[in-house]
């Protein structure tokens, strides 16, 4: 039923949206309006097309462009129709209320009563809302997803042990392997992050949107990630597969088992639930790792902060991998306060906001995230959020494949003796 009532809503919407087409190219000459009236149908019909194909056929068992591209498109054009849309709406109302003035006041002569047009004003704004998004996030589609941009940040500590003053960390967050329509844009990420030569690098989860298939191709890639005090990882809420569908519970705890094992053949160590220790010189820190432990939106918790924490006192410095920033916002500043520094990902900064350095940071995500993307600090506490690498992709919806304002992101973070 479901699958149906999508493409139903964008018919709708798309004859909604004509209806201002019609009104814009009304004067044009009739040779042009054919041309115009063929090419929105055409292109509407291909988009209710794709959209029946991805109810029909999980994205999984589609072509990486398809399911990376075109789904993408389905949601800009849905998206960007939709925005018009509300401006019509406007129009509408304000032509009830026109047509309800002018019947009540020609009520004893409707001979003089005349058909109420729409305003062109309106219908041009809602052609620009049409547009300017359109045009936004297909840039963003096409240029935004690979656009990664590396962000410094210097941190100091009086508990950090002098060996491991100007310990160099890069983090990376939310791969979402299976929204790559190959490995290039990947690779080329990965060459960056080597280029920065950390000490130690972190990965903090969702390696794939759902399925380990998604990692076929790509081991030599991941390979790539080389340090020398190694290559850490944890779980992030896609890992699971929590939501995709399973002909059984045991095929999906083989996914999750298989996609672990990915993890070692990468070189990565995989904490679950658990720590271990960095060493330098004699001296250690310790390094946290637990599975996904989700605050907000109903997210499954299956972290255990308890077993990772437990037999931790002997380290005067700590650093916690936890996928989800709601995580320390709700547990980790509140009982875990000798967990000096958290690194998380997961909000992706919605793949869309606004960020100019030092004047404005602003996202839809943030009205369900307070911490969501850069660094936060709560007394000697602090927690970096990532904006992620990768874009999300889940089955069956049209999810958008690209970034807009909120690019990709590699945190190449320095941390000093204070």
């Amino acid at each position: 039923m479901v699958k149906f009532l999508v493409p139903l809503i964008f018919i709708l919407i798309d004859w909604y949206f004509f209806t201002g087409v019609q009104t814009i190219i009304k004067d044009f000459p009739q040779q042009r309006k054919v041309t115009i009236q063929t090419v929105y149908w055409i292109v509407s019909a291909l988009t209710i097309l794709c959209l029946i194909i991805t109810g029909v056929f999980e994205q999984a068992s589609l072509p990486n462009f398809f399911r990376g591209y075109v789904v993408s498109i389905i949601f800009i054009l849905f998206l960007s129709k939709f925005l018009g849309c509300i401006f019509l709406l406007i129009d509408d109302i304000l032509r009830l209320f026109r047509w309800g003035y002018q019947f009540f006041t020609t009520f004893n002569h409707p001979e003089q009563r005349q058909g109420i047009s729409r305003l062109k004003f309106l219908t041009y704004v809602s052609a620009t809302f049409f547009a300017v998004p359109f045009v936004g996030f297909f840039y963003g589609l096409v240029r935004g997803a690979h656009k990664y941009k590396t962000h410094l940040v210097k941190l100091k500590f009086k508990n950090l042990p002098d060996a491991f003053d100007g310990l160099k960390i890069v983090q990376i967050s939310d791969i979402h392997t299976g929204s790559y329509a190959d490995t290039d844009a990947l690779s080329h990420a990965f060459d960056m992050v080597m280029e920065l030569k950390p000490d130690v690098i972190f990965f903090t989860g969702d390696l794939v949107n759902d399925r380990v298939t998604e990692t076929e191709g790509f081991l030599p890639v991941y390979q790539k990630l080389k340090a020398p005090m190694g290559v850490f990882s944890i779980l992030g809420n896609h890992d699971y597969g929590d939501y995709s569908e399973w002909p059984s519970e045991e095929a999906k705890i083989e996914n999750l088992e298989a996609l672990k094992k990915v993890h070692a053949q990468a070189g990565w160590r995989l904490l679950i639930n658990e720590h271990v220790a960095l060493e330098k010189n004699g001296q250690q820190i310790g390094l946290l790792g637990i599975e996904n432990w989700g605050g907000n939106l109903h997210f499954k918790k299956y972290g255990r902060m308890d077993l990772a924490h437990a037999g931790t006192d002997k380290f005067d410095f700590k650093i916690l991998l936890s996928h989800d920033p709601s995580h320390w916002n709700k547990q980790v500043k509140l009982m875990y306060t000798d967990v000096d520094l958290t690194l998380s990902g997961h909000t992706h900064g919605f793949q869309f906001g606004i960020e100019i350095p030092g004047f404005m940071k602003w996202s839809p995500v943030q009205y369900v995230y307070p911490q969501w993307a850069g660094l936060y600090k709560h007394q000697n506490q602090y927690l970096y959020v990532n904006r992620g690498l990768g874009c999300v992709g889940k089955e069956k919806v049209a999810a958008y494949n690209g970034r807009l304002g909120i690019w990709p992101e590699i945190t190449f973070m320095e941390l000093n003796k204070a």
